[in-house]
């Protein structure tokens, strides 16, 4: 896996801290990011003829950075972390590498979410976008279903183009292979669980807060996306148009999935690891959740009013927040969320191959 060149420093770091890791093994029991780099220890002196395990690769290095899930406990038990000499600073470190597969640009989205209520009041007349639409096919009485559909489209393709070419790079530097079907399961299991936010005889910090939190803001997702298949199916197999009684199933799945998201984001933002300086930007990690709660509140909003005046501008708001997630959905920081599910599966193929 390729990597620009302001990341040899940061690769030789983390090479640097993850021996003296391996060498130290205090934080085996920690989470699974220590215990396969015990494992990796273990492999390399196996297969050393001098007894001596052979330095990390590249793409261990970024594998065992996203497997990390972020909790920071071992930055507070480590007994060689600042002012000891040898500096041993895990979380910052691991943060740093991971930051090299994905970057947050938070006015990439933030533009998009403007542009698109921006563009609607320059090319929409106001007596069609302010006016009430109360029959059916309302929404697209002001933005045509075409419309829609390139400015939620575009974006989702190139991002999810952009993400699986990562995502395939990733998972060869990291060692390839094909998984098992009991990898698969195994992985599948800790993903659904979030069993590492647990922790292992160290509590993460805030990890059943986090757990919850993503348990509802991915649940919340995930009721949205099946109401918006469900809508396309009405849409195209039977001809009905959007907007929806209340009482329909997009409607019933829409509206549950957006106050599910409303509460997950909410909890994200209020229990998200206080950020690094050293690392983080002063509003590192706040553009997802606040992007996620921006589209369910504007999606419940466009709801509770799409029979008024107002609905018009509604729609192209909550129109420009989902074409602005979609926009980053492969470079910002929902993409940690494909990294650290291939990172566990390449984890559990490990325990399930090695020694």
């Amino acid at each position: 896996m390729s990597l620009p060149d302001p990341a040899r420093d940061d690769l030789a770091e983390a090479r640097r801290i993850l021996t003296l890791c391996m060498v130290c093994n205090y934080c085996n029991g920690v989470c699974d990011m220590f215990r396969m780099t015990h494992q990796l220890k273990k492999e390399t002196v196996a297969g050393t003829p001098s007894d001596h395990a052979q330095p990390l690769g590249d793409g261990q290095l970024i594998w065992l950075a996203h497997l990390c899930h972020d909790c920071r406990t071992c930055g507070s038990v480590c007994q060689y972390a600042p002012p000891h000499p040898f500096a041993v600073t895990v979380p910052r470190t691991l943060a740093r590498l991971r930051q090299q597969s994905w970057r947050d640009r938070p006015w990439i989205a933030w533009s998009v979410v403007v542009l698109v209520p921006l563009l609607t009041l320059l090319l929409v007349p106001w007596n069609i976008l302010f006016a009430r639409h109360l029959a059916p096919g309302a929404f697209y009485a002001v933005l045509p279903w075409s419309a829609l559909c390139a400015v939620a489209g575009v974006p989702l393709l190139w991002s999810v183009l952009s993400l699986w070419r990562d995502l395939r790079r990733f998972w060869r530097a990291s060692g390839g292979g094909t998984p098992s079907l009991t990898a698969l399961l195994t992985a599948g299991k800790t993903l659904i669980t979030l069993r590492p936010l647990r922790g292992t005889g160290l509590a993460c910090a805030n990890g059943t807060a986090r757990r919850r939190s993503h348990h509802l803001l991915v649940s919340g997702f995930l009721l949205c996306f099946a109401a918006t298949v469900i809508a396309t199916l009405y849409h195209h197999l039977l001809g009905w148009q959007a907007p929806y009684p209340l009482d329909s199933l997009p409607v019933v799945l829409g509206s549950t999935g957006g106050v599910a998201m409303i509460a997950g984001s909410s909890g994200m933002l209020w229990y998200r690891p206080l950020p690094d300086p050293a690392v983080d930007p002063p509003a590192a990690g706040l553009t997802l959740p606040v992007l996620l709660f921006a589209i369910a509140a504007t999606g419940l909003a466009l709801l509770l009013w799409r029979e008024t005046a107002a609905m018009g501008i509604l729609l192209a708001v909550h129109m420009g927040c989902v074409a602005g997630f979609f926009a980053t959905l492969g470079q910002g920081k929902f993409a940690h969320a494909p990294y650290r599910a291939a990172a566990v599966l390449r984890a559990a193929l490990e325990r399930h191959n090695g020694p």
